[in-house]
């Protein structure tokens, strides 16, 4: 297996959930864990990972950060957690990815080339969240942001790569998020709680 360069992870965990009640999506649990805990399951080998968003449950070892404004949306976010990473590469994830893998992260690092690399779905679909960055590009992207402004706006300019993963068959696709109530409820559906 070829060595790859360290990372880091940044995990954005804020957000208000409003079409979930309210409730912190992050801390929602899917399969017997927290989508959180999932997502930091996956970057497990990461030098440094990064949650931000309100203080909350997280392993040993996880530094919490906070956006200014709190609430302020994604792109503070990122900019909140790639201040406090120090390597070259960092992956740059949605805390309710409760499928994604450790391969799926892996085969974003090893497609790393010119700025960034993310996943696209079979419909097309960029997933924002779920991506490989340069740190500096992307530090620098977000860096003079001001006012609300859409993640999507903030990489266009960059030279991204696309990768399309293979869903494992009979395993929910590891891009899959619960962003209403009928996700997670589906979610749920396909993973039996761990015993």
């Amino acid at each position: 297996m070829t060595a790859l360069p360290p990372y880091a992870a940044v995990v954005l965990a804020g957000g208000r959930a409003a079409r979930l009640g309210g409730r912190p999506k992050p801390q929602l649990e899917v399969g017997g864990r927290t989508m959180l805990a999932a997502v930091l399951a996956a970057v497990a080998d990461a030098a440094e990972r990064v949650v931000v968003g309100p203080p909350q449950p997280v392993p040993d070892g996880v530094v919490v950060v906070r956006e200014q404004p709190p609430g302020g949306g994604p792109v503070p976010a990122m900019r909140a957690g790639l201040a406090a990473v120090t390597t070259d590469v960092v992956a740059v994830l949605a805390a309710d990815l409760p499928f994604l893998t450790p391969a799926v992260v892996r085969g974003l690092r090893e497609r790393l080339t010119g700025d960034g690399v993310l996943v696209v779905d079979p419909a097309g679909r960029d997933q924002l969240l779920l991506g490989v960055w340069r740190t500096a590009v992307l530090r620098a992207a977000v860096a003079d942001v001001a006012g609300p402004t859409s993640v999507r706006a903030v990489l266009a300019p960059l030279a991204v790569r696309r990768h399309r993963p293979e869903p494992v068959p009979g395993e929910p696709a590891p891009w899959t998020d619960c962003d209403t109530p009928a996700e997670l409820d589906r979610a749920r559906r396909v993973t039996p709680p761990s015993s």
